[in-house]
């Protein structure tokens, strides 16, 4: 059923501009249209039998609808050469229209989901114009009905309701679906295709360095646990449409009431959720925010910090093993005692950042936590082992840490540091498993504090944003009576 299809070339013309998009060749144009045309042939030959040496009609935008509605793999970027096979075998078998049922669990494309059965009198002691669509609720058809006016004589009633007929169907054919209600079509692409969108997007944004690789991991686990939870549900969210505050209000429930989680964890659930709403909004996914109702449950509250302080007596035995095993990862370890350098950071250190003159560290902006560049001062301690040690000598392009904790011009990420604390240092000496690398910044910012060291100073070694988060740090013991009040009598 080969028809040669004559275009007009402003057909053509808007074709091949709609089907540009999809990054395909004019062979595959023109099969499609081909295609579009046999459909039309065999539609007017199962209506009316004796138009059957009638020939189809020019193609119009329609075909490029259709086009866009069979899909064949051309979203999911296909090969052309597995494109054009496939719908040559189709054009050989007389195949006239996609045939794969639509399934909730087996996501589709939304021009995949446009699919209905062509409307047709029924005249019985009502007369009605029935079709069928698919209702994106379900996946499934469902019949729609029109009701015929009253028009006399039958002739002339029977001539209306053939052209009510023909401009649903033309209305069907250009993709229109009278179960979807929304103005935007953009609210009924599918869930999945939102959340490999919402990936790429992330993805990116970790590729020009506007989000961190740990922020990048977190993102990704929260929305793998909240699609896994999305799948359980009796009904789960198919379309984006459907991604509504209740559906989001009964995933944090599950996290805090049924899983048991935290507080704090379902509060970080509910700032993400808000970042993922963001995205949403910004691409015309949602109109609002569907997390604008809640409230953390914490609040703005501070916590205590949770965080391990290391005895002296065991810092004494950290630092003798380090003397006798290796004294450039107690170089790492001073760094994170008395600078409070977070170890990503020490992985991007280089020799050029260390000043010997004015005896300072800066960190910049790319690698710092806050986004924020700053300065630590470096104790004289460290600087007496760093000159021992002659790492000042290298090339000041250099890491500070590379491999072995030498200087290098290869970069190592910071799980090195934890790496040989866990599986070699803190084996040997068989310390608890709540003493982390990270638990000597915890201890020298505590340490310091009880050395009566003002607060502002101790702040802008430690780069806090205020003084509220370094006295997080300050231990119960520590804090002093006032001497005014201690003083103070009243009449009473």
């Amino acid at each position: 059923m080969h028809n040669k299809l004559s275009l007009t070339k402003r057909n053509e013309k808007k074709f091949n501009k709609n089907a540009e998009k999809f990054a395909v060749s004019k062979n595959v144009r023109i099969f499609a249209v081909q295609y579009r045309g046999i459909e039309q042939l065999v539609a007017r030959r199962a209506h009316n039998p004796e138009a059957g040496g009638s020939s189809p009609p020019p193609a119009t935008k329609d075909a490029v609808t259709y086009f866009r509605t069979i899909g064949y793999g051309i979203s999911q970027k296909r090969p052309c050469a597995e494109f054009v096979s496939r719908l040559n075998a189709d054009l050989e078998s007389g195949v006239t229209s996609p045939s794969k049922k639509m399934s909730v669990q087996k996501q589709v494309s939304l021009r995949q989901m446009v699919e209905y059965r062509p409307a047709r009198l029924a005249a019985g002691k009502r007369w009605q114009v029935e079709f069928y669509a698919t209702d994106p609720d379900t996946g499934a058809f469902r019949r729609k009905r029109v009701a015929v006016p009253m028009i006399k004589p039958a002739r002339a009633r029977r001539s209306y309701a053939a052209e009510m007929c023909e401009n649903i169907n033309e209305r069907l054919r250009s993709g229109w679906n009278p179960w979807m209600q929304l103005a935007d079509p953009r609210k009924y692409i599918l869930w999945d295709e939102v959340c490999e969108n919402y990936c790429r997007y992330i993805a990116r944004m970790v590729h020009d360095k506007l989000l961190s690789v740990k922020t990048y991991n977190g993102y990704i686990s929260f929305l793998t646990i909240f699609r896994k939870w999305n799948a359980d549900r009796r009904k789960p969210v198919t379309y984006i449409y459907q991604l509504k505050a209740e559906v989001m209000s009964d995933f944090l429930d599950w996290l805090w009431l049924d899983k048991g989680k935290s507080a704090r964890t379902r509060d970080n659930y509910l700032m993400w959720l808000r970042t993922f709403s963001r995205f949403l909004r910004e691409r015309g996914y949602a109109d609002d925010d569907p997390t604008s109702s809640f409230a953390m449950i914490q609040g703005k509250r501070k916590c205590e910090k949770n965080r391990t302080v290391i005895p002296k007596d065991v810092m004494l035995r950290i630092k003798e093993y380090c003397e006798k095993n290796d004294r450039h990862f107690l170089l790492a370890c001073y760094i994170e005692y008395y600078c409070f350098i977070r170890p990503k950071e020490m992985s991007h250190i280089r020799i050029r950042d260390i000043s010997v003159k004015m005896g300072t560290i800066s960190v910049s902006a790319e690698i710092s936590k806050n986004r924020k560049a700053g300065v630590v001062t470096i104790p004289d301690c460290v600087m007496r082992l760093m000159l021992d040690l002659g790492v000042l000598t290298c090339r000041s392009d250099w890491y500070l840490f590379s491999k072995g904790f030498r200087p290098g011009p290869e970069h190592h990420a910071a799980k090195h540091f934890g790496d040989f604390w866990t599986l070699k240092m803190k084996k040997a000496l068989k310390l608890p498993p709540e003493y982390k690398f990270y638990s000597l910044k915890d201890t020298g910012i505590t340490d310091l504090i009880r050395d009566k060291t003002d607060l502002l100073s101790v702040r802008d070694q430690a780069r806090h944003h205020s003084l509220q988060m370094t006295d997080l740090y300050t231990p119960l013991e520590a804090r002093e009576a006032n001497e005014v009040i201690r003083h103070h009598e009243s009449y009473f």
